[in-house]
């Protein structure tokens, strides 16, 4: 099994399970964002991202966005508050 194939099959795992993404978009610019992740698809995965008075957004990731680490993605378990968490 490849890399991709076994980040695919790990994020398979938590469909529906609340994430934190923190994705690097270039030029020293990191975004960090608080969602549900939505469906897994053959060659990427979809998180629904809901910000403070904004309506709920769809965003897709590849999985060699996360196999490169330009996208870091942690799982949340329900008993863990987000504020204590640091992703590195």
């Amino acid at each position: 099994m490849t890399q991709m194939e076994l980040i695919k099959n790990e994020l398979s795992e938590h469909i529906g399970k609340r994430v934190i993404i923190k994705a690097n978009r270039g030029r020293k610019r990191i975004v960090t964002r608080k969602g549900i992740l939505k469906a897994v698809y053959p060659s990427l995965f979809v998180v629904t991202i809901s910000s403070d008075g904004m309506a709920k957004r769809n965003i897709s990731f590849t999985y060699s966005d996360v196999l490169t680490s330009t996208v870091k993605i942690a799982i949340l378990e329900e008993d863990v508050d987000i504020a204590d968490l640091k992703i590195s």
